[in-house]
């Protein structure tokens, strides 16, 4: 993958049912996560980039910073649509907000939604400030990131990695044959 800034989004939790930190599809995830940037970095990816939300998006935080713990050498930033993007979120989620912007980059498209083209202009910032992508999602199970996603498709000479519920299946047939 000839990438350098990755742009890191996919399914919220609240697509994908998981409510709770101890709920066990989260190990699966966040060990598919890690393979997969553990692969990006050794195939040089410096900078990822997310936009706060909650789900795929802050495991993959959680997964960027033990990797970085463990002396992985990367950046992350967060580009967030709206300057008060989570502000009605509670505590807990609160705490999670402030975990993404304590990261090395942060910045703000918007002081605050306006109209939707905003979020068209918004993902198509993010398609041009990056050089590929990892998204979780699937076609087969809609969501508003389906926007995002057909722009992807679009995207001539733009990298990108979809992680399927199929790759997760394998991964969990592989994690309870290890066991």
């Amino acid at each position: 993958m000839d990438t350098k800034s990755l742009l890191v989004t996919g399914y919220r939790h609240t697509d994908l049912g998981i409510f709770s930190e101890k709920d066990p599809r989260l190990h699966i995830i966040k060990s598919a996560i890690r393979r997969n940037f553990i692969r990006f970095l050794e195939e040089g990816v410096s900078w990822f980039i997310l936009t706060g939300q909650l789900g795929f998006e802050y495991w993959s935080l959680e997964v960027l910073e033990d990797l970085r713990a463990e002396g992985y050498q990367l950046s992350i930033a967060t580009i967030f649509p709206f300057e008060n993007h989570g502000e009605q979120w509670n505590e807990a989620n609160q705490a999670k907000l402030a975990r993404f912007k304590q990261v090395d980059f942060v910045k703000y498209a918007y002081p605050r939604y306006e109209n939707p083209g905003q979020f068209r202009d918004y993902n198509q910032f993010l398609l041009d400030n990056t050089t590929g992508c990892y998204l979780f999602y699937d076609s087969e199970n809609e969501t508003n990131l389906k926007y995002l996603y057909h722009m992807v498709l679009k995207k001539e000479e733009y990298n990108r990695k979809t992680l399927t519920f199929e790759e997760l299946n394998e991964e969990a047939e592989n994690f309870s044959n290890s066991e």
